[in-house]
């Protein structure tokens, strides 16, 4: 490919020439290998205009190949060739880089292998300096790639620079820019009183020492808590910055603005809809020992929007152990629906959880109707997601524990004739586990149920 370029390269020169020595004019900006032949004839101004938009656009491409290659170093070259051409073709008149520049020249530089640190900053001082459109845009993002290598000092200067910048209206019409400038610097401070509060704690002695880290560490909350509190009040996704600002307050007590906080941040319909939302009020209320009455309530939100959450096992066990029924149904319904999800199939606790209800439904012979109805949506495919016998040979092979749930499970719902259960519990007599046994009798034992549950007559038909 390079050797192509290079003759390429070759022949486009050997042809400007000689279009220059005819007298051609107004060649494309773009003296490039890669440009059609047509484009370095003697054009007319509008020809011409024409001819830069066609190589602009061709380079811009190039460019995006590049990059889809990951080949930095040729990605580089070309926009050299294409921000150079802006300049050229465009010396009479200003124009600011654009934002395309911006966007593909901080990628590039990210993952150049030649790249550094000075190149990047130097790059992003340019972009400052002319795209005062984008200045606290291209500010943010510096900061991000001085985080992302672990120069926080830095960041919390360019930050604090960025703050106190004004150019005119350009000012008034970044305001969303500026807010999230204050809000990541709120963060850092956030990340100093981290620090010193773990210096503080580390210790624990009192003395001069202590009393100056410790008026430091409120200096740095006082900073942080500002910035936070303001922008966690415009609806939006602010999970990281609602999470530091709920610590802050935890630490100093204020209990009482942290639950409104995070009321506010999972109620208001102002916010977009946001599971981490009702995590966090979750796990602050059971921090703080809230009625379980709290609890189920903010969690049974959370499983309308992600049935699949990890914090279902705790809402099932929770629902399990009340007194009304209501609570035990909802239960039920929770697990099945965990278990329909690839990322849950394995999982022995989630099985242990559904075979320990299911087991005790049966027993008691009450509510079978429960069991009939979250099966009736499953019977046409859980059989083959969780129950075939490859399965049941890899589960038997990989985990004892998670076989014998799921064959209890599937010995209920499928019946004795299941072959996930008779793979199973024939494995597991052979080896002479004695839980085996006995699942392999309460299975036989209850069929019944499952043939009640099921609306079968005979015992014989298979799943």
């Amino acid at each position: 490919m390079d050797g192509f370029l290079e003759e390429e390269e070759e022949e486009a020169a050997v042809a400007a020439t000689k279009k220059a020595a005819a007298g051609s004019v107004l060649l494309p900006a773009l003296h490039l290998p890669f440009l059609p032949p047509h484009l370095y004839q003697p054009a007319s101004s509008h020809e011409y205009k024409l001819n830069f938009k066609k190589s602009k656009e061709m380079c811009l491409s190039y460019i995006q190949d590049a990059m889809l290659q990951k080949q930095w170093k040729k990605a580089a070259e070309f926009l050299t060739f294409y921000s150079e051409s802006l300049e050229k073709d465009f010396s009479t008149e200003y124009v600011s880089p654009s934002e395309m520049i911006w966007r593909i020249g901080t990628e590039i530089l990210c993952h150049h292998s030649h790249s550094s640190m000075k190149e990047f900053n130097s790059f992003t001082e340019q972009m400052k300096s002319l795209g005062v459109k984008r200045y606290l845009k291209i500010c943010l993002e510096h900061t991000f790639h001085l985080l992302c290598n672990g120069l926080i000092d830095e960041a919390y200067q360019n930050l604090s620079l960025s703050e106190s910048w004004r150019f005119g209206e350009q000012t008034v019409i970044q305001d969303k820019e500026m807010k999230l400038i204050k809000a990541y610097r709120g963060l850092l401070d956030y990340y100093n009183w981290s620090k010193q509060k773990n210096i503080l704690l580390e210790h624990g002695q009192d003395g001069f020492e202590d009393l100056s880290v410790e008026q430091e560490m409120h200096g740095w909350f006082r900073k942080a808590a500002v910035n936070l509190k303001e922008i966690i009040k415009i609806p939006g996704v602010w999970d990281l910055f609602v999470k530091c600002y709920v610590d802050l307050l935890e630490f100093y007590g204020d209990h009482n603005e942290a639950r409104q906080v995070l009321n506010e941040y999972a109620y208001n319909s102002k916010f977009p809809a946001n599971p981490n939302a009702h995590v966090y009020l979750y796990q602050f209320l059971k921090r703080h020992g809230e009625s379980k009455k709290s609890l189920i309530s903010a969690l049974k939100i959370l499983h309308d929007v992600v049935p699949s959450h990890e914090l279902m096992i705790d809402f099932n066990i929770m629902l399990q152990k009340s007194k009304k029924r209501k609570r035990r149904r909802l239960g039920l319904e929770v697990i099945f629906a965990v278990l329909d999800y690839a990322g849950w199939k394995e999982n022995v606790k989630a099985w242990s959880c559904l075979a320990k209800q299911v087991k005790q439904i049966v027993i008691s012979e009450k509510h079978l109707d429960w069991i009939q109805q979250e099966w009736n949506s499953r019977k046409d495919w859980w059989p083959a997601f969780h129950f075939s016998r490859y399965l049941a040979k890899r589960n038997w092979q990989e985990n004892e524990s998670l076989s014998y749930e799921k064959a209890l499970v599937a010995g209920i719902l499928l019946g004795k004739g299941c072959k996930y259960f008779k793979y199973v519990s024939h494995r597991g007599c052979q080896a002479q586990v004695k839980r085996f046994r006995i699942l392999k009798k309460f299975v036989n034992k209850h069929n019944p149920v499952y043939l009640r549950t099921s609306g079968l007559s005979d015992c014989s038909v298979q799943p």
